[in-house]
C-alpha cells in the first residue's frame, strides 16, 4: 500500500515539473516569436556599401554579416531623419562639431612682392658742379643716418660764394656805423643775402658758422644725407665730375615697405582699403607679418587679369627686403557673431546645401541650411542652424545614404499601403457590382419571361 503510493507521488511529481517545463518554453517561446514579430527587419544591408541592400541575411565578399535595418517606430518631426545602431555609427567613424558663434572674415589669398616705400625714398644730386675729393659712404647697402657726411666736393662756385660772404660780412662791419640808415640797411641785407645763397647752394649751417669764425675759406664742402635708411645705390666715385644732373646716393628707409599683391577679378569687390593683411615668407619661417591694404590700383594687367594691390608693412627688425615673394592673405568683410560650422559637415546636393543635425545618441535629422561665404575651413551658416547644435563632420555621406534609403523605404511602404487600400476598395466594389449585376439579370429574365406568358395569352385570345 504504502509502496503504490510512493510510486504514485514520485509520477505526478515529475508530470508537474514536465508541465511546468513544458508552460515556460512556451512562453518564452511566443515571447520570442513576439519580440521577432515586433523586430523583424525591413532588410539587410551591407555594413560597407549601404546602398546594397538584401531582403534576406546575407554575407558580403569580406565574409561581413549584412547589418539588419529595423522599422522605426518613432515618431520624427523631420522626413529623412535616420537612427542607426551606436555599433554601426562607431565603425563607420562619425565625427561630430558643434556650431560656434565667432568672428569670421572672407580670406583672399594672394601672392605678394616686398618693394621699397616710395614715400621714404632720397636721391642726392649735387647743386653745383665740381670735383669729388673724399668719399666716406662708398659701398651699397650701408646704413646711414640723416645727417651723416657722405662725401667732400670742390666747387670753384662755393669758393667764390664763400668770399661774397666774407666781403659782406667785412662791409657790414665798416659800415653799421654809418650815419646814413639806407647805406647801413643795403650791408645788412647783402650779408644776409650771401648767406642765403650758401644755404640754398647746399652748404651745411656748421660750415658757414664757421666760416664766420674763421673767416677762411673751405676748400671743399661737405655734402650731408637729409633722411636716414640705407644706400641702396652709388652714382659717383672719388675724382669724379659731377653736376646737378649726376645721381650721388640713393638712400632708402626699410623701416616700413610696400607689399605689392595682384587680385583676381572675382575677388576684388571684397577687398577694400583698410583691410587686415596676414603675411608670411619662407626666409622667416614660423613668423606671421601683420599689415593693411594701402591701395587699390584703378586699372588691371593684360596678361593676368589681375588687379594689383599695394599692402604697407612695419620692419622695424628688417626681416622684410625687396623682391622677396611671399604669400598673402586679406581678411575682409568680417562678420562678427557668426555661426560657423566645419566645411566639411555640409553636403552640397543640386540647388541646396544639406546637414546632419544630432537629436540623440545615434539619430541624425537633415537640415537644409543656407550658406555664408567659407574661410579658413569654416563656412558660416545664415539659416538652418543655431549656435550649440552639434552636426556631423566625417562619414555623413555614409548617414545621408542611409537617411536616403530610409526615406525611401517609408514612400514605398506608403505606396503598398496605398494600393492595398485601393485593391481593397475595388473588390468591395467588385462584388457590389455582381451582387448588382445577378439581381439585374434575374429582373429581366422575370421581366422576359412574363412578358413572354402576356404575348403568348395574347395571341391565344386571337385565335379563339
Amino acid at each position: 500500500m504504502n509502496k503504490s503510493i510512493v510510486l504514485t507521488a514520485v509520477l505526478m511529481l515529475a508530470i508537474g515539473v514536465g508541465a511546468g517545463y513544458w508552460l515556460s518554453g512556451s512562453h518564452k517561446t511566443s515571447t520570442t516569436v513576439a519580440v521577432n514579430e515586433e523586430r523583424k527587419p525591413l532588410f539587410y544591408r551591407n555594413s560597407m556599401n549601404p546602398s546594397v541592400t538584401s531582403p534576406v541575411p546575407v554575407q558580403d565578399s569580406m565574409g561581413m554579416d549584412y547589418v539588419p535595418v529595423y522599422a522605426n517606430n518613432n515618431t520624427v518631426d523631420t522626413a529623412g531623419t535616420v537612427e542607426i545602431d551606436p555599433v554601426v555609427v562607431q565603425n563607420i567613424g562619425v565625427r561630430t562639431a558643434v556650431a560656434k558663434q565667432m568672428a569670421l572674415s572672407r580670406t583672399i589669398r594672394a601672392v605678394g612682392r616686398v618693394d621699397f616705400d616710395e614715400e621714404r625714398m632720397a636721391r642726392l644730386h649735387p647743386k653745383v658742379e665740381g670735383w669729388i675729393e673724399d668719399i666716406r659712404i662708398d659701398k651699397t647697402g650701408q646704413s646711414v643716418r640723416k645727417g651723416d657726411i657722405l662725401l667732400s666736393i670742390y666747387s670753384p662756385k662755393l669758393v667764390s660764394t664763400q668770399q661774397e660772404y666774407l666781403v659782406a660780412i667785412n662791409n657790414l662791419s665798416v659800415l653799421k656805423k654809418s650815419p646814413f640808415d639806407d647805406i647801413k640797411r643795403g650791408a645788412q641785407e647783402l650779408v644776409k643775402s650771401s648767406r642765403k645763397r650758401l644755404q640754398m647752394l647746399g652748404v651745411p649751417e656748421h660750415q658757414i658758422r664757421e666760416l664766420e669764425q674763421s673767416r677762411e675759406i673751405k676748400r671743399s664742402l661737405h655734402i650731408h644725407t637729409p633722411v636716414a635708411g640705407t644706400v641702396i645705390r652709388i652714382g659717383s666715385r672719388q675724382g669724379q665730375y659731377v653736376t646737378p644732373s649726376t645721381e650721388l646716393y640713393m638712400v632708402v628707409d626699410l623701416n616700413q615697405v610696400w607689399v605689392y599683391a595682384n587680385v583676381y577679378e572675382y575677388e576684388l569687390p571684397w577687398v577694400k582699403t583698410g583691410d587686415k593683411v596676414e603675411m608670411t615668407l619662407a626666409s622667416v619661417p614660423g613668423k606671421t607679418f601683420k599689415g593693411s591694404v594701402a591701395y587699390i590700383y584703378p586699372y588691371a594687367e593684360s596678361k593676368t587679369r589681375t588687379t594689383k594691390v599695394r599692402l604697407i608693412f612695419e620692419n622695424s627688425d628688417l626681416l622684410l627686403r625687396p623682391e622677396m615673394f611671399a604669400e598673402v592673405i586679406i581678411r575682409s568683410d568680417t562678420q562678427e557673431d557668426a555661426v560657423v560650422i566645419p566645411a566639411e559637415a555640409v553636403i552640397r546636393s543640386g540647388d541646396y546645401a544639406q546637414v546632419f543635425v544630432v537629436r540623440g545618441p545615434g539619430k541624425f535629422e537633415p537640415r537644409i541650411v543656407k550658406l555664408g561665404f567659407e574661410s579658413t575651413g569654416q563656412v558660416a551658416i545664415l539659416d538652418g542652424i543655431q549656435a550649440g547644435d552639434e552636426v556631423v563632420t566625417s562619414a555623413q555621406f555614409l548617414v545621408d545614404s542611409e537617411s536616403k534609403l530610409r526615406e525611401a523605404t517609408a514612400k514605398m511602404m506608403d505606396i503598398l499601403n496605398t494600393a492595398e487600400d485601393n485593391q481593397s476598395g475595388m473588390n468591395s466594389n467588385d462584388v457590389k457590382g455582381h451582387s448588382e449585376m445577378e439581381m439585374g439579370g434575374d429582373t429581366d429574365m422575370n421581366m422576359t419571361l412574363d412578358g413572354s406568358d402576356s404575348d403568348t395569352l395574347n395571341r391565344s385570345n386571337n385565335d379563339d
